[in-house]
C-alpha cells in the first residue's frame, strides 16, 4: 500500500496539473507526505515509536489500550479524521480494525461532547488514484480508480473528475460516477464559455493517492488539502476531507450559536428540520457553504452543491470533512480575496437575491393568538392611535377554518376582507400564513384544494404510489409536490380565488421542511436503504423521517431522500411567481425552510424563538450567517415567539430588531400581548423613537438592498467584513454593521445602562449627535439607557435619510436629509437608489433614479447618474455634515449664499435646501 505522497515532477507530463503558468507548490510542502503537511518528523516518528507509546500511556492514564502500531502513533491527535462517524455505537478495536483503521482509546468526555476519534485513518489506507488526466477548453477532466473496497456497500470504482478554471477568482471541481448518472441538484447555475485567464490560485493533485491540493498564489496559503484523509465514494456514502489555513470558519447553516464555528471536534448536520432552535440541532435550512478568514486578512469561500442529508465534521487541526449519502461531490471554490467579494463570487453562482417591495422593509406585527378579524383590526388601530409606523399586519394559522390552507374562519374572521381593505386605505400592507400540508378529510367535493390535486396527482406519493398521509395543524394531510411544475400552476389557482376574497400582499409559508407531526407518514416507511440508508448522518431524531415525510417518497424530479433540503425553496419559487401574476408587482415572501439561491425568490426570519436574553444575542450571528448565504432579508421574531416577555427585555428587542433587515414583532397563542401599544409609556416610546429612526433610515437601507440585488453585498455585515486586517473582528457577533457605514451596538443584558462595544479603527460619529469618536480599534463603554440604542456612523460615509412617517408610503414623500460623516481628510462619499418601490424589474428596465453625493475641499456635490419621474416627487430639505473643524463663515448652495448653523460639537447643518433630488447641486462652505 502506498503512503500518501505529493506528486512531484519527476513524473509524466500529465501530472503537470497545475493551470498555465501556475506556480509550483514551494518547496516547504513540496515533498511531504501530505497527511501530516509541514511535519517533516514521520521517519523519525516511526523510529521513535517505543518512546511515544510510553508517553501516550502516562499522559492517558492507560486508555491506550492495546499497542497501535507505529503507523497510528505518528497521527497527531488533531489530525485524526474519523473513520467509524456512526452515533450510537461504541467504537471497539474489533469494529475499527474491521475497516482497516488505526484504534486509540482517549479518555472519555461527558455526555453528549464529542472528542478525538478512537478510530481513525491510517496514513496508507486505501483511496483512489488518478489514473489519467487531460487538458480541456475549461480545464482538465480526469479518471479516479479505486482498486480496494471501502467499508460502505456499492462503491463506485471509477469516478470522473472534472475542473473548470471559470473565472480569476472561481474554481470548480465536480466529482461523480464515471459510467452511471447520478442525481445533481437541480439548481441554475451559470456555465462558462472560457478558461480564467490569470487565476489567482494555483491548482495541484496527488496521483495515488489522489489528492487536490489549492493554493493562494499571491501568499502561498494552502486553501485545500483533501490529501489528509481518504476519499470515499459509494451510492450512499460520500466523504472527502481537507485541511483548512485557519480555525477562523463560518456558515454552514441552518445551525444556533456563534457566528464563528469551534473547531473543537464539533459536528453540524444539515438536514432540514422544524425545531424550535437550539444549539447543536440541525434547523430549517440546510447551507453547504463556508468562509474562512486566513492570516494577513484575505478569504475564501467553499459551497458543496449537493442537497443530500449531510454532516461536517471540524477539527482541531484545523480541519473539515464533509459527508453526504447521495449526490455528486460539486465544489466551488471562492478566491475573494477579500470576505465581501467572497460572498458576491458566491452570489454569482446562486443567483443575486431580489429586490423588495419598500413596504417590505417597514415594521410588520403579527401574533398567533388575535382570535378574530376584530381582535386584529383592535391592534391595528392602537398602533395608528400612538402613531408608531407599521407597515404589514400579519394573520398566523388562526384566520383558516379548520387550519386549512385558501379557506377563511367565517365566524371569526368574517370582517378580514374589510380589514385587509382598512389597510390599503391606509397604506398599509396584509400578510398570511400558508402551510404545504393540505388536509386530507374533508367530505370529497368540499375542498377544492385537495380534491383537485389529488385528480391532478400534485402531492407526493409513497413507493406505493398513493397520496403520502401525514399530519399538521388540520390534521391528516398530503403533501404538495413543488418540483411539479404543474403544482405551481395549482398552486397560483388557490391563491387566486383566496385573493379575490382577501386580497393579500404577501405570503408567509412556515412548515416547509416540510414538517409533519408524525414520523414519516400514518403508515411509518417501508423498509429499503432510503429510509434506513447505510449511514444517516447526525440527524435530530437518529432518523431521516424524524417529524418529516418518508425519504422513499415519491416526487415529480426525484426521491425525496434527494430533494428534502429543497423543498422550502421549491414552494418559495411556486409562491414568488403566483404573487407576481396575481399583483403584477414585486413579491414579498417570508420562508422557514431555505436552501441555496433562496433569496432570489424570498426572505427568511429565524424560526420558532423563545422569549430570552439568550435568544435576542442568538439573534445576531443568525441574521448575519443568512447575509453569507445571500438572504439578506432576515429577522427573528422581535420579543420572542414562545413564551412572555418582559417590558425590558422587549424594549431592548424593539431596538436590536428595529436594525434587522426584516423586522416582526410576532408571538404565540396564550401568551400576553407584546406589540408595542400594550407596555408602559415609557416603554411605548422607547419603541416608537426606534421605529421612527428605522423609518428615517429607510433611503439608505433601500439602497443597500439594491446593492445587493445587483452585485451581492451584503445588508446586515459582520464587523470583520468591513475590517478583515483587524483580528479583533474575527469572533465579534454581538454588534453589525449596516452596509459599511452604520454601526450597531446594541444592549443584550438584562438591567443595564451601558453597553461595551468594540469600535473599529478610525472615527465614528454619535448618529443623533453627529459628536465625533476617535478609536485605535478598541472596547469603549457607552451610555444606554432603556431608551437608547447606540448607533455611529463611519467616517467617509454619506448617509440619505427622510423625515420619517407611520408607513413607508408616507415616508417617501417626505424631504430627505442627506448626513455626512467627513473623513480626517475631510471627504466623503454615498449613494441613493431611488425608484417607485414596488414595480418589477426597475432597474433592468431603466425606471429609476441613481444618485451619487461626494464631499472634497470643503465642497459637497449631488451628481445624478440615471434619472425617472420618480425622483421628481422628493426634495432634499437638510444636509447636515459631521466633522466640520472650524465655524464656516458662510455656506453657498449652487454659488448663492444660504443660511446654516454649526455646533460645538463641529456639526454643520444647511436646512430649507427644497432642492428637487432629481436636480445635481452643490453646497460649498468656506
Amino acid at each position: 500500500m502506498k503512503s500518501y505522497q505529493k506528486l512531484t515532477t519527476a513524473q509524466p507530463a500529465a501530472c503537470q496539473l497545475e493551470e498555465e503558468g501556475a506556480a509550483p507548490l514551494p518547496s516547504g510542502h513540496g515533498k511531504l507526505a501530505p497527511w501530516w503537511v509541514g511535519s517533516g518528523l514521520l521517519v523519525a516518528s516511526v523510529l521513535l515509536s517505543t518512546i511515544t507509546v510510553w508517553v501516550l500511556r502516562q499522559v492517558s492514564g492507560g486508555w491506550l489500550g492495546p499497542t497501535a502500531p507505529p503507523k497510528c502513533l505518528v497521527v497527531p491527535e488533531s489530525h485524526r479524521f474519523d473513520c467509524y462517524p456512526e452515533r450510537r455505537v461504541v467504537v471497539t478495536q474489533e469494529l475499527c480494525e474491521s475497516r482497516g483503521c488505526c484504534f486509540i482509546q482517549s479518555p472519555p468526555l461527558a455526555q453528549g461532547k464529542q472528542g478525538v476519534p478512537w478510530c481513525f485513518y491510517p496514513p496508507d489506507f486505501p483511496s483512489y488514484t488518478l489514473e489519467s488526466l487531460n487538458q480541456t477548453v475549461l480545464g482538465m477532466v480526469g479518471l479516479l480508480v479505486r482498486r480496494e473496497k471501502a467499508y460502505y456497500p456499492r462503491d463506485i470504482e471509477r469516478l470522473r473528475l472534472d475542473v473548470e478554471f471559470e473565472t480569476d477568482t472561481r474554481l470548480h471541481i465536480k466529482i461523480t460516477d464515471a459510467t452511471n448518472p447520478r442525481y445533481e441538484v437541480p439548481l441554475d447555475v451559470p456555465r462558462v464559455m472560457k478558461r480564467a485567464e490569470n487565476p489567482i490560485y494555483s491548482l495541484n493533485f496527488t496521483w495515488d493517492p489522489f489528492g487536490v491540493l489549492l493554493q493562494r498564489k499571491a501568499t502561498g496559503t494552502v486553501l485545500l488539502n483533501t490529501t489528509v484523509a481518504p476519499l470515499i465514494f459509494a451510492d450512499q456514502f460520500l466523504q472527502i476531507s481537507t485541511l483548512l489555513p485557519s480555525k477562523f470558519l463560518y456558515g454552514l447553516g441552518e445551525h444556533r450559536g456563534s457566528l464563528l464555528h469551534s473547531l473543537d471536534w464539533n459536528t453540524l448536520t444539515l438536514w432540514a428540520r422544524d425545531v424550535s432552535p437550539t444549539e447543536s440541532f440541525n434547523l430549517y435550512g440546510a447551507h453547504p457553504f463556508y468562509l474562512v478568514m486566513e492570516e494577513g486578512g484575505n478569504a475564501h469561500g467553499v459551497f458543496l452543491l449537493n442537497s443530500n442529508a449531510m454532516e461536517v465534521a471540524l477539527q482541531p487541526a484545523p480541519g473539515l470533512t464533509w459527508r453526504t449519502i447521495g449526490g455528486v461531490l460539486d465544489f466551488y471554490i471562492f478566491l475573494g480575496p477579500d470576505p465581501n467579494m467572497v460572498i458576491q463570487q458566491y452570489q454569482q453562482v446562486i443567483g443575486f437575491p431580489a429586490m423588495p417591495p419598500v413596504w417590505a422593509l417597514g415594521f410588520h406585527l403579527c401574533r398567533w393568538g388575535y382570535g378574530s378579524s376584530n381582535g386584529t383590526w383592535q391592534t391595528v388601530r392602537a398602533m395608528r392611535n400612538y402613531q408608531i409606523p407599521q407597515d404589514g399586519q400579519w394573520n398566523d394559522i388562526d384566520y383558516m377554518d379548520g387550519y386549512r390552507d385558501f379557506t377563511l374562519d367565517s365566524q371569526k374572521f368574517a370582517s378580514l376582507p374589510s380589514l385587509v381593505e382598512d389597510l390599503h386605505k391606509h397604506g398599509q400592507r396584509y400578510v398570511m400564513i400558508l402551510d404545504p400540508g393540505i388536509s386530507s378529510t374533508s367530505p370529497q367535493g368540499s375542498y377544492w384544494p385537495f380534491d383537485e390535486g389529488l385528480r391532478r396527482g400534485l402531492f407526493l406519493n409513497t413507493t406505493q404510489g398513493q397520496p403520502l398521509i401525514g399530519q399538521v395543524w388540520p390534521g391528516f394531510t398530503a403533501f404538495a409536490d413543488f418540483s411539479n411544475p404543474d403544482t405551481h400552476q395549482w398552486w397560483l389557482e388557490n391563491l387566486q380565488h383566496f385573493h379575490a376574497h382577501v386580497p393579500f400582499d404577501g405570503l408567509w409559508i412556515d412548515m416547509n421542511e416540510p414538517s409533519n407531526f408524525m414520523d414519516g407518514s400514518e403508515d411509518g416507511c417501508p423498509p429499503g436503504e432510503l429510509d434506513n440508508p447505510p449511514y444517516t448522518p447526525a440527524v435530530l431524531g437518529d432518523s431521516l423521517s424524524a417529524k418529516t415525510v418518508c425519504a422513499s417518497a415519491k416526487q415529480k424530479v426525484s426521491v425525496h431522500y434527494n430533494l428534502h433540503n429543497l423543498y422550502g425553496l421549491m414552494e418559495a419559487k411556486a409562491t414568488a411567481s403566483a404573487l407576481i401574476k396575481i399583483r403584477g408587482k414585486r413579491p414579498f415572501l417570508i420562508s422557514r425552510s431555505t436552501f441555496p439561491s433562496q433569496g432570489r425568490y424570498s426572505g427568511h426570519w429565524l424560526g420558532d424563538n423563545r422569549s430570552q436574553w439568550k435568544d435576542m444575542r442568538y439573534s445576531i450571528p443568525g441574521l448575519l450567517s443568512f447575509s453569507l448565504f445571500g438572504i439578506p432579508l432576515v429577522g427573528a421574531d422581535i420579543c420572542g415567539f414562545s413564551g412572555s416577555t418582559s417590558e425590558e427585555l422587549c424594549t431592548r428587542w424593539m431596538q436590536l430588531g428595529a436594525f434587522y433587515p426584516f423586522t416582526r414583532n410576532h408571538n404565540t397563542q396564550n401568551e400576553k400581548a407584546q406589540d408595542p401599544t400594550v407596555f408602559s409609556p415609557a416603554a411605548r416610546t422607547a419603541m416608537k423613537d426606534v421605529l421612527l429612526t428605522r423609518y428615517s433610515l429607510l433611503p439608505f437601507l433601500y439602497t443597500l438592498f439594491h446593492r445587493a440585488h445587483l452585485q451581492g453585498d451584503t445588508v446586515a455585515r459582520p464587523l470583520f467584513f468591513e475590517f478583515p486586517w483587524d483580528e479583533a473582528t474575527w469572533e465579534m457577533d454581538r454588534q453589525f454593521l449596516w452596509g459599511r457605514s452604520l454601526l450597531v451596538t446594541p444592549v443584550l443584558e438584562p438591567g443595564v445602562d451601558s453597553v461595551t462595544g468594540y469600535v473599529p479603527q478610525g472615527t465614528w460619529y454619535d448618529f443623533y449627535t453627529g459628536s465625533s469618536v476617535n478609536s485605535s480599534g478598541e472596547m469603549l463603554k457607552m451610555s444606554a439607557p432603556l431608551e437608547h440604542l447606540n448607533l455611529h456612523i463611519r467616517e467617509g460615509s454619506i448617509l440619505p435619510t427622510q423625515k420619517p412617517g407611520t408607513t413607508t408610503e408616507a415616508t417617501r414623500g417626505n424631504p430627505l436629509r442627506l448626513i455626512v460623516a467627513l473623513s480626517s481628510h475631510a471627504t466623503a462619499w454615498g449613494d441613493l437608489f431611488w425608484d417607485d418601490g414596488e414595480s418589477l424589474d426597475t432597474f433592468e428596465k431603466g425606471n429609476y433614479s441613481y444618485v451619487v453625493f461626494n464631499v472634497t475641499q470643503n465642497i459637497f456635490t449631488s451628481t445624478i447618474l440615471h434619472a425617472s419621474t420618480e425622483a421628481t416627487k422628493v426634495t432634499v430639505g437638510t444636509l447636515s455634515i459631521f466633522g466640520v473643524q472650524k465655524p464656516p463663515s458662510k455656506v453657498l448652495l449652487n454659488g448663492q449664499e444660504k443660511p446654516f448653523s454649526y455646533l460645538d460639537n463641529q456639526v454643520l447643518n444647511v436646512s430649507d435646501l427644497g432642492m428637487s433630488l432629481s436636480q445635481g447641486f452643490s453646497v460649498q462652505w468656506l
